[in-house]
């Protein structure tokens, strides 16, 4: 029987310690080939381990230790399943007993309201093949252009732990258990006097240093706008299902508003430039950075080249980037780079905030939710659906001029989508060739 060392592989060139974050199986399980074994917190991302080998593995180093690169943090003993784990048919005896009553078992499903969401989703999924949506929640994802497919796909995602188990069998013998996937999102207060006290994650450290150096090293400013949002709106309810049709993908307002990013940064390209000590380096490209929340804090993955790319490519790429980031999936590679971010605090119900500059960046737009509000329409008083932009922006290199210049470009685009097919001039003045 041979023993396999298993080390921290190297997340980056500058990276020299992470963290291990998670394991994901216990001490002295049976692993297999290629399985993944403890997810690690660089300064960056969060990334898996798997196992070499298959066999028994025992744990080095504890959860949320810190550790150099190389270090070894399990041992696996090589070792067939059959071998090592002989009690396996035993533990499957009473399963195969239960088999024999799976229609009895189905006539009385899990209760909605007693069940863990996962577990009651799964089990509405295989019966009906429709989830328990209730009327505002089901308006609210037709405005966001959300399906039931989506949602289960997010519940085929979800890592059942133990404590979800537990709350499972808890169901069939009475005895309450918190499910964790209920846990994390809905705490309630015991009146007790206890206090938590954790490790803070590298990521987490690392964000706090950038935002700290970000306030103190740069001349922060922001500037704010108005966008009314009607023209966008008719646009997305107007085309919506065509486009899902087609696409494959539903339409959003974070395409909108990143191509209208790149095309007001062709008239405002110093907004899209860095400075690299007494250098400006100024770019020829768009790479458009998107702040996501993950399971381990804000991530900001990278959409390259954005200025090429249309609205449906656009969509597929948030799509893609923001599934990957609550999966804890993001390589260092699609978190790298970025010549503007776009933020949108809305979708938490932010009504205006002052976002902070992601460096070495040197702007980035914030997006609002959006309000029903009073306005002045040619004279007269409407009521229109409006949001409030910030465009946060370093002043050393960004002039007031092109601050404002810039997100007036913004909001005159999205108010009047056609400009975005013609370098942002009224379609009028090219047609009349002004």
């Amino acid at each position: 029987m041979s023993i396999i060392e298993i080390k921290v592989p190297s997340p980056g060139e500058s990276i020299t310690e992470v963290q291990l974050a998670n394991w994901l199986v216990a001490d002295g399980e049976y692993v297999e080939k290629n399985q993944e074994i403890a997810e690690i917190d660089s300064d960056k991302a969060t990334l898996s381990i798997a196992a070499e080998v298959s066999g028994i593995i025992r744990h080095k180093v504890e959860e949320g230790q810190t550790i150099e690169v190389n270090t070894v943090v399990a041992v696996i003993e090589e070792a067939e399943a059959a071998a090592a784990k002989p009690a396996k048919p035993q533990a499957k005896a009473e399963p195969v007993q239960t088999q024999a009553e799976p229609q009895a078992a189905a006539k009385e499903p899990i209760k909605p309201e007693a069940a863990s969401p996962a577990i009651v989703a799964e089990a509405v999924a295989q019966t009906k093949q429709e989830l328990n949506i209730s009327p505002l929640a089901r308006k609210l994802m037709e405005e966001e252009n959300l399906s039931e497919t989506q949602l289960l796909e997010i519940v085929r995602q979800y890592r059942f732990s133990k404590t979800d188990i537990q709350f499972f069998n808890s169901q069939q013998t009475g005895t309450p258990v918190t499910p964790a996937i209920v846990a994390s999102t809905a705490p309630s207060w015991s009146g007790s006097r206890l206090s938590e006290k954790k490790r803070m994650s590298t990521l987490r450290k690392k964000v706090s240093e950038r935002l700290v150096s970000v306030k103190n090293e740069t001349a922060m400013l922001t500037t704010f706008n108005e966008v009314n949002m009607t023209a966008i709106i008719d646009l997305r309810n107007k085309y919506k299902e065509t486009f899902k049709s087609k696409h494959q993908i539903g339409l959003g307002f974070m395409s909108f508003f990143t191509k209208a990013v790149t095309e007001a940064l062709r008239w405002f390209p110093q907004v899209n430039a860095q400075i690299d000590g007494d250098d400006i380096v100024s770019f020829d490209f768009v790479d458009i950075s998107i702040a996501v929340s993950g399971p381990k804090g804000l991530v900001v993955p990278v959409i390259r080249n954005a200025e090429t790319l249309s609205l449906a490519q656009i969509e597929h790429a948030v799509k893609e980037l923001a599934t990957k980031a609550r999966e804890n999936k993001l390589t260092l590679d699609e978190m790298s780079g970025g010549t503007f971010t776009i933020t949108n605090g809305g979708v938490f119900g932010s009504m205006m905030s002052t976002p902070i500059i992601n460096p070495p960046q040197s702007a980035i737009l914030g997006m609002h939710n959006i309000v029903e509000r009073p306005i002045a329409v040619n004279g007269k008083v409407e009521i229109h659906p409006m949001m409030y932009i910030a465009l946060s922006y370093d002043h050393r290199i960004i002039d007031g001029r092109e601050s404002v210049g810039f997100l007036v470009k913004v909001k005159e685009m999205l108010e009047n989508p056609a400009r975005m097919l013609f370098a942002a001039q009224d379609p009028m003045e090219v047609l009349l060739d002004l």
